[in-house]
């Protein structure tokens, strides 16, 4: 009964599947989905091909020459895959079915972006001929630089060779470099600002990209103290006036950043401090992360506008830079600033800007400044002038 059962059904898709479908592909389908059990010897009429029973044939692709694989139209277009059919993924014929999954797509870029970018691009016998020229090469004394420059065959930058040395992959160490061990580990900036949105149109080339005078700015920074003090200077220099302001803070902060814009605004007036302090450039540190407070006056008007130097590039504001150095004649690295007070600080700025300097022709800060700011904004600043012979720029001053 179950052999009748067969062919008739044999004869039913004979009948009724399209000529463009040979037969051969319904019956390998139909025997591969089990949807009945045929035990006829010659079910697709290739008995001459094999001669085994249908259903044990595992074969039938490669035994019959008019087999012919069922493909999905879908497949055959973009995507390429079965996302979105409305057919239940068991109940789909198709052999073999592909399915996009994004966050299995993402772990394996990021998987193979992380392995492409391990180790080093040679081989352990590549290896093992450079480290036989550069190993004796250094014991004699030579440099990285100077082994490169005669041996071009290695292959490498300078770089990458003192990389390869530091992690152990050549013989040689760091110890028997002539300069290497003498140099210290390079500081980690754990301050720096982490929210890049607030660089967006304040960056070093949005700076150099306004239409202002040569060095009409205003650069600001801040000064710390020894490890046993939190507080801080913030300072400033107007530099085309050479004009060196500090200011002592309890804490390297934000909010205390702007409670010194604030008192600033208070004794100048608002619109008088948005005349001097129109362009501010600063560096990248935490303390100056909240650009918009700073900008912002206590009556909600722009009072300023704040702009950040490139990372690691301080000579970005070398004018500062340079006031630092005298600053630190009077407190050099080590010192604490637990008991300083306003009122001291003050006195170093006006020892500072009594200072005759070159570049003003022999003029001293505050006597240029008081030509251009006006004796009301020294006095806002709280400077006065200190005569040539009292000038005292040594720890002795305080």
């Amino acid at each position: 009964m179950l052999l009748s059962f067969a062919k008739t059904l044999l004869r039913f898709l004979k009948k009724f599947v399209p000529t463009e479908y040979p037969i051969g592909i319904i019956k390998v389908l139909s025997i591969t989905q089990r949807t009945f059990a045929v035990i006829a010897t010659n079910a697709c009429g290739k008995i001459l091909l094999c001669g085994i029973k249908c259903t044990s044939c595992p074969t039938c692709n490669q035994t019959c020459k008019d087999f012919e694989k069922e493909r999905c139209k879908r497949l055959d277009k973009a995507p390429y895959v079965c996302n979105g059919c409305s057919k239940k993924i068991n109940h789909c014929t198709i052999a073999h079915k592909y399915r996009y999954d994004a966050r299995f797509a993402d772990h394996k870029y990021r998987e193979l972006l992380s392995d492409s970018r391990a180790g080093i691009n040679m081989t352990k016998r590549q290896l093992h001929q450079k480290d036989q020229i550069i190993t004796p090469l250094i014991e004699q004394g030579q440099s990285p630089y100077q082994i490169l420059t005669n041996h071009p065959e290695l292959e490498m930058s300078v770089r990458s060779m003192y990389t390869y040395i530091d992690k152990g992959l050549f013989t040689a160490r760091n110890i028997d470099l002539k300069r290497q061990p003498k140099f210290k580990p390079r500081k980690c900036h754990k301050t720096q600002i982490k929210d890049r949105t607030v660089f967006i149109n304040r960056t070093y080339a949005d700076f150099r990209s306004l239409d202002i005078q040569a060095h009409s700015f205003v650069e600001m920074d801040t000064v710390k103290s020894s490890r046993d003090s939190q507080r801080t200077l913030l300072t400033m220099i107007f530099t085309e006036e050479k004009l060196f302001l500090a200011f002592l803070l309890n804490r390297c902060t934000k909010g205390a950043v702007r409670a010194v814009f604030d008192r600033l605004e208070k004794r100048m007036g608002t619109f008088e401090f948005i005349s001097v302090f129109e362009n501010i450039l600063t560096d990248r540190g935490s303390e100056f992360s909240d650009p918009n407070a700073l900008e912002t006056g206590i009556n909600g008007i722009e009072r300023t506008n704040i702009y950040y130097c490139d990372p690691m590039r301080s000579g970005q504001k070398g004018t500062l830079e340079q006031a630092h150095t005298l600053l630190r004649m009077v407190l050099p690295k080590g010192t604490s600033f637990e008991f300083l007070t306003q009122w001291d600080v003050n006195l170093i700025v006006n020892h500072i800007n009594s200072t005759p300097r070159a570049i003003l022709n022999g003029r001293t800060p505050y006597n240029v400044a008081l030509e251009t700011l006006g004796e009301d904004v020294l006095k806002a600043f709280q400077l006065k002038p200190i005569t040539p012979d009292e000038v005292n720029l040594t720890p002795k001053l305080i």
